[in-house]
C-alpha cells in the first residue's frame, strides 16, 4: 500500500485560526435577568420614595389644615362667649328690674289683687333663661 500523503490545500501563508466561539445563550439570559431585576428594585425603590415623599407632603397638609381649623374654632368660640357674656348682662339688667318691680308690687298689693304672683312668675322663668344661657356658656368654655 502506498501512503499518500496529504498536502493541506491552504496557502503556507495562512494558518487556520479556530472558530471564534459566539457568546453563548445561558449568559445572554443572565444578563437579561440581571438587568430585569435591576429594574424591578428600582422600581420598588422608586415607588417608596414617592409613598415617603407623598406622606410627607399630606402630613404636612394636614398640620396646616388642623392649625386653620383650630384657629377658627377659637375666634368662633370667642365670639360666642363675647355674645353670651353681652346677652348674660342684658338678662341679668331685667332680672334686676323685675325683682325692683316685684319688691315694689309687694309693697303696694293688696289682699285682693294677684298681681305679685305673676310678676313673680315672671321672675322666676327670667332667671331659669338666664341659668341655662349660664350652663351653656359654661358648656363652650
Amino acid at each position: 500500500m502506498n501512503a499518500t500523503t496529504i498536502e493541506s490545500s491552504t496557502p503556507s501563508g495562512y494558518e487556520r485560526q479556530p472558530r471564534k466561539s459566539k457568546p453563548s445563550i445561558s449568559l445572554f439570559l443572565s444578563i437579561w435577568i440581571i438587568l430585569i431585576a435591576a429594574g424591578v428594585l428600582g422600581t420598588i425603590w422608586y415607588t417608596g420614595k414617592m409613598k415617603e415623599q407623598l406622606a410627607t407632603q399630606i402630613s404636612k397638609q394636614t398640620a396646616q389644615q388642623i392649625a386653620i381649623l383650630q384657629t377658627n374654632y377659637e375666634t368662633q368660640i370667642k365670639q360666642l362667649e363675647t355674645n353670651f357674656t353681652s346677652e348674660i348682662g342684658k338678662v341679668q339688667g331685667k332680672v334686676d328690674a323685675l325683682n325692683e318691680l316685684l319688691e315694689f308690687s309687694k309693697d303696694n298689693a293688696s289682699s285682693k289683687t294677684d298681681n305679685s304672683n305673676k310678676l313673680y312668675s315672671q321672675i322666676s322663668e327670667v332667671k331659669k333663661q338666664l341659668d341655662e344661657l349660664k350652663k351653656s356658656l359654661d358648656v363652650l368654655k
